[in-house]
């Protein structure tokens, strides 16, 4: 073309060839030097005046300028476009005038075009959304919109605009890590096969979008965030990768979904299914944003002496602040309870993620005890240690009606944790039924409960371990002491309420219980047989005859305490 140029031949510029003609006519020295209003000289004027005024030529002239570097980095070419396309973008939408792309679906929140190519005369009257720019970067390549990118934030443009500029591009470059499965293969052959044409370049380019996300909390989704980060698994990308979108994803987790929250894992360090150790790392930045001085403050919430300051103090609980904790904790529940169906799952890593909810934040224990229930279910060839110690992660009084029901039928559970579930909806009911004072000792008032939780058939198997040795029932004699205790000072405070309400009062209180339902489903002797006979005990007059006269009376004795009690 410079050569045609030379013999007076007509040549034709275009933002396609107008990067590698300047190139050519650098490298021929065609300067003013040489003879006046040379190539150089014209080409200079073309690109000024009609391609760096333009916004779509901008753009192709810097794209079709990449091959030639670095004659076009030294010649500026590539930096001048790059500044005409961040100028741009921060024009108010009212005076945009020239051409721009936009495909995306009108919504009723921000007015968009319904054509995607010029702006003709007929849509000049159609309002322009303030994101009218993003769709046409990302037809660039990473290391270019990366610079354009950078010039962009640099102009002071809305961090919001940016992250849904990245958020289109990484939806354009590589839609087939962020695209919904179409199926719910979760083997590691189905993985391999869906993520197989996956390359560096992918890895590439979801490391550079990480990088560019803005810093500001909330600019981009959860959802969003999760999705990278899932990719971001599957591609292998840097720790550091993995670590900021997980921090991301922390600062907001009350936004996500259970189902976005189930990363598959593909490590071959461990079996899981999902990565437990992902979702304990998110957690634990969750929980870092509350760390401060306000750790006193989040126990005075939840008994009404918390002071709230709507001045944007930065260590002040907050209503909105408990709000997201509450969803947190039911979220973490359900992750629970559907890793706990993972035979491969350890008990260790369980524990850990569910001892990362503070006790404030899960009001309810219903959440955690189906979890709890379902890893009991698959997983049968635990030992008692073990069972005890995921138990432990549940507080009795903070179970609900249904809860308890299931609990006392639950062959799954150990012994100790059944009798504490007994005694504590005995003395609930109890005050429920205005036989007990408010400010009794063993008080425990209904627990709110939102969000309704369905408990499959307690398993009536002989699922539970048998106590056995000497520490086992001392353990299980010493509960039934301390029980038998506190059933004769309720029954005492019985009593006198019934007294003083001329028995009137009971009537309403048998009925109340029976309605309920509370004692109906179980049957306390066949509980009781169960519990006597950890040491060779038995209701029947053999096994009456083979111990001592003391030990006979205070098991008859501690037996009869209890039935009457619960009757």
């Amino acid at each position: 073309m410079c050569a045609k140029y030379c013999y007076g031949i007509t040549i034709t510029l275009s933002p396609h060839n107008v990067g590698e003609v300047r190139c050519g006519a650098e490298f021929l020295q065609m300067t003013e030097a040489t003879e006046k209003s040379n190539m150089i000289y014209k080409l200079e004027v073309f690109l000024n005046s009609s391609i760096l005024r333009g916004w779509k030529d901008a753009i192709i002239c810097l794209r079709s300028s990449k091959p030639y570097m670095p004659w076009c980095e030294d010649l500026k070419i590539m930096g001048r476009c790059i500044e005409s396309i961040a100028s741009k973008t921060c024009v108010n939408p009212a005076e945009v005038t020239w051409s721009f792309t936009n495909s995306r679906p009108l919504t009723s929140s921000t007015p968009r075009q319904a054509s995607c190519t010029e702006r003709s005369s007929s849509h000049r009257m159609a309002p322009v959304p303030a994101d009218w720019w993003v769709e046409d970067l990302s037809d660039l390549d990473i290391d270019l919109y990366k610079r354009v990118i950078l010039a962009i934030k640099s102009k002071g443009v809305a961090q919001e605009l940016v992250a849904e500029s990245i958020r289109i591009y990484t939806l354009k470059n590589i839609p087939d890590v962020l695209q919904e499965p179409q199926t719910q293969d979760t083997s590691s052959e189905g993985r391999s096969y869906n993520f197989m044409e996956m390359t560096a370049k992918d890895k590439q380019v979801l490391e550079t979008v990480v990088s560019l996300l803005p810093s500001e909390k909330g600019t981009s989704s959860c959802i969003f965030l999760l999705r990278l980060l899932k990719a971001a698994s599957f591609l292998d990308a840097s720790s550091s990768t993995k670590l900021e979108l997980a921090r991301r994803v922390g600062l907001q987790l009350e936004e996500a979904s259970l189902h976005d929250l189930m990363i598959p894992s593909v490590s071959y360090s461990n079996d899981t299914v999902c990565d437990i150790d992902l979702m304990i790392r998110i957690m634990e930045y969750y929980m870092m944003q509350f760390q401060g001085p306000q750790e006193h403050e989040r126990s005075d919430l939840l008994t009404g002496n918390v002071e709230f300051d709507f001045n944007g103090s930065e260590h002040r609980m907050t209503a909105a602040t408990h709000s997201s904790q509450l969803k947190v904790a039911k979220l973490v529940d359900r992750y629970l309870a559907e890793i706990a169906r993972d035979a491969n799952m350890p008990l260790a890593k369980f524990i850990q993620l569910a001892e990362l909810v503070p006790d404030y934040a899960r009001p309810v224990h219903d959440g955690l005890y189906r979890a709890i229930d379902m890893y009991l279910k698959e997983h049968q060839h635990m030992t008692k240690s073990e069972r005890k110690k995921i138990c432990r992660l549940m507080d009795c009084k903070k179970l609900s009606m249904d809860a308890c029901m299931h609990a006392a039928q639950n062959d799954r559970l150990p012994l100790r944790v059944v009798v504490q579930v007994l005694f504590f909806e005995q003395v609930r009911t109890a005050v429920n039924g205005g036989l007990l004072p408010d400010d009794h000792p063993g008080n425990i008032q209904q627990p709110e409960y939102g969000e309704e939780i369905s408990f499959p058939e307690a398993n009536n198997g002989n699922h539970r371990e048998t106590s056995t040795g000497d520490e086992n029932w001392e353990t299980v004699h010493q509960d039934f002491t301390a029980l038998k205790g506190d059933l004769a000072s309720i029954k005492k405070r019985i009593a006198e309420a019934e007294r003083e309400r001329g028995g009137m009062q009971h009537d309403n209180t048998s009925k109340h219980m029976k309605a309920k339902g509370v004692l109906s489903t179980f049957k306390p002797e066949k509980l009781f047989n169960k519990l006597f006979a950890t040491r060779g005990f038995s209701s029947s007059e053999s096994s009456r005859d083979s111990v001592s006269p003391e030990v006979t009376t205070e098991k008859i004795t501690m037996k009869q305490q209890l039935r009457h009690s619960i009757a």
